[in-house]
């Protein structure tokens, strides 16, 4: 506890689900946080809210991440609002819907890849920069999914293929800036009730099948994965890079 005052943290798509839970324990151990948020400004405003209550830094801004100039305007308003970042968590994902095989045009293609893996790589490109030079090394928290590992229910193809793709990206950008003294892992969340996702995407009867084969015998919940964030967040003097850390309980170890 403690390790995190004081550090600045950007947070894609911080207004909601898992993203709005690990905004607020970043809040809570003590940083100064910008969010991005794109139709959940609801949401954008309660992480405010907590914010002020804690006496932190906080903005949020609204910003397409597949947009690269919403990119770039993101990451000035962050420096011009903290003066530098020591953390940088790559939240932003989307299924956008299940398709097939057989339904998946070039549009939709792409569509998925931008979100999950083209918005990833310009907001990290944005932000290395500042980074370099946070002052005790700086960390890289990017969100991946248990689809990843797994490749996702049906329907979930290209989804699953794009978080598999953060996987690599991760292992690959932990050794390009490695010698920066910046730390890259991912997360690899499995069932995580209460969000958007699931309850736009996952059935009742598919999460109660799912989670009569998790050895834990529950689902996870946004503050699972808050939690480890603000672990790998924190370790940023660590060893601990390159790494997945899959949080599922217990239904894939890796």
């Amino acid at each position: 506890m403690g390790k995190l005052t004081g550090k600045n943290v950007l947070i894609t798509s911080g207004g909601q689900g898992i993203g709005k839970e690990i905004t607020f324990e970043m809040i809570r151990q003590g940083c100064n946080v910008v969010v991005s948020y794109l139709s959940s400004k609801a949401g954008a405003d309660e992480v405010m809210a907590l914010a002020k209550e804690h006496t932190c830094q906080a903005k949020a801004v609204k910003a397409d991440l597949t947009d690269e100039n919403d990119c770039k305007k993101l990451m000035q308003e962050t420096i011009a609002l903290l003066g530098g970042l020591d953390i940088l968590v790559n939240n932003t994902g989307s299924l956008v819907e299940r398709r097939w095989l057989s339904e998946i045009d070039h549009d939709f293609w792409y569509k998925v890849i931008d979100i999950n893996m083209t918005s990833m790589m310009m907001i990290t490109r944005e932000a290395t920069p500042f980074l370099k030079n946070s002052s005790e090394g700086a960390a890289i928290i990017n969100l991946s999914s248990l689809a990843g590992r797994k490749g996702g229910h049906a329907g979930s193809l290209v989804y699953g293929m794009a978080k598999g793709a953060v996987l690599t990206w991760t292992r690959a950008l932990a050794a390009e800036l490695g010698p920066d003294g910046i730390r890259v892992n991912a997360l690899a969340p499995g069932l995580i009730l209460g969000t958007s996702f699931h309850a736009t995407h996952t059935t009742k009867e598919s999460a109660e099948q799912t989670v009569s084969g998790i050895p834990l015998g529950r689902a996870g919940n946004p503050a699972d994965i808050a939690r480890a964030t603000a672990f790998l967040a924190s370790e940023y003097d660590g060893f601990i890079t390159g790494a997945t850390l899959d949080i599922n309980g217990g239904v894939y170890c890796a």
